[in-house]
């Protein structure tokens, strides 16, 4: 009979390190909500490998005080209801201690409040609308407000390229379109720039021929574009085929090295604003291309980099703070610390600024950061000053 050679005290030994091994491979689990399918994979997909490259570097060099940072990685396919539930599914089911996303602000609108109440940290890197940060304390951003970056992006399209007078055309069906034409016209107002013309059209919509005509009728000298990728670039190709020559001012959703793909010689003229830009030289924005190209093969956008900087911050504020393993107690330890992070990365010097909802009182947290206008230019963004 062999004997055994696993005392009470050696077996207890033996099952600890193999509980011990198998908590460490879990780590710190962080929720990531992206539109991985739908029309707004186009960013999603950019997004959610900004986040896994970021967090690829991080586990590499230590982690986070030792421990491995863990993406639990779910596709909201662009859609409120899918970001809703996913949200439900990661901060009740999966139990991770923050999450990222979701991809559009129309779906932030929709999905943040569940985060919000669960008091868990919701990280928006992509949403830009107004209001999204009034919902809670918990609602945290590092993509720059359209407040902030269309007055500037408008500024130095106008003095480029000596604009008078300008049409408009926006996507009336969704939170982040609309939002951005309400702060284009207020923008235009405070610039005392006329408008011939104001156009709407829908998601969906790919004949924008009609429009575009009445446009051209009023000789604008440049087109006010708040849309998202899917309906803006097939904006600018029909423009241009009806002659329409003049530069388009377009938000953040125009903002993508995928506008080249989809409007191909089309997309030159394309004015856009944003604090992350490829021809910015920093030694911190070069190093974030180079491994970016080098993962991926094929060019980051600002969407890719936001998520890149969101992920850092993100860490270093965890290496601030020491998780306990109560969960509840780690997600406020989080929100308390996270306000005050400080980071300079790809989207240059950044830190948070504090919102406040309708009513005026605080809220959850901005961006601070200065836009860079760009210009698009034989199938590249080109910095304007």
């Amino acid at each position: 009979m062999k004997k055994n050679f696993f005392t009470p005290s050696l077996l207890s030994f033996a099952l600890a390190a193999t509980f011990s091994v198998g908590v460490h491979a879990a780590d710190i689990k962080l929720g990531v909500a992206e539109a991985l399918s739908g029309g707004a994979a186009q960013y999603g997909i950019s997004i959610r490998n900004g986040f896994q490259l970021a967090a690829d570097e991080i586990n590499a060099s230590g982690g986070v005080n030792g421990d491995k940072l863990q993406l639990v990685i779910e596709d909201e396919q662009g859609k409120k209801e899918e970001a809703i539930n996913v949200f439900k599914k990661l901060i009740f089911q999966d139990k991770v201690l923050m999450v990222f996303g979701p991809t559009l602000s129309n779906s932030a609108q929709a999905a943040d409040p569940i985060a919000q109440a669960a008091k868990v940290v919701a990280f928006g890197t992509s949403n830009t609308a107004d209001g999204i940060t009034s919902i809670g304390e918990f609602v945290f951003r590092n993509s720059v407000t359209e407040a902030d970056v269309l007055p500037e992006t408008i500024k130095i399209a106008v003095k480029k390229s000596g604009i008078k007078k300008v049409a408009v055309m926006f996507g009336n069906d969704d939170v982040f379109t609309k939002s951005g034409y309400d702060n284009f016209k207020k923008a235009l107002e405070d610039l005392k720039i006329p408008v011939t013309t104001t156009e709407t059209f829908a998601k969906g919509d790919v004949d924008f021929k009609a429009q575009l005509t009445k446009i051209k009728a009023g000789n604008p000298d440049a087109i006010v574009l708040s849309a998202l990728l899917a309906e803006g670039a097939p904006i600018m190709v029909q423009a241009r085929q009806l002659g329409l020559t003049v530069p388009f001012i377009g938000g953040n959703g125009m903002n993508s090295v995928k506008v080249f793909d989809l409007a191909k010689d089309k997309a030159d003229g394309l004015y856009v604003g944003s604090p992350w830009s490829s021809s910015n030289a920093s030694a911190e924005n070069t190093k974030f291309i180079k491994a970016y190209t080098d993962k991926y093969k094929a060019a980051p956008d600002q969407f890719a980099a936001q998520a890149y900087d969101a992920m850092y911050i993100t860490a270093q504020t965890l290496k601030k703070i020491k998780l306990s393993g109560d969960l509840n107690a780690d997600r406020l330890a989080l929100q308390g610390a996270l306000p005050a992070a400080k980071w300079t990365g790809a989207t240059g010097a950044f830190q948070f600024r504090r919102a406040t909802d309708r009513a005026g009182k605080p809220a959850g947290y901005d961006a601070q950061q200065t836009p860079i206008i760009s210009v698009t230019k034989g199938g590249q963004f080109v910095i304007e000053k």
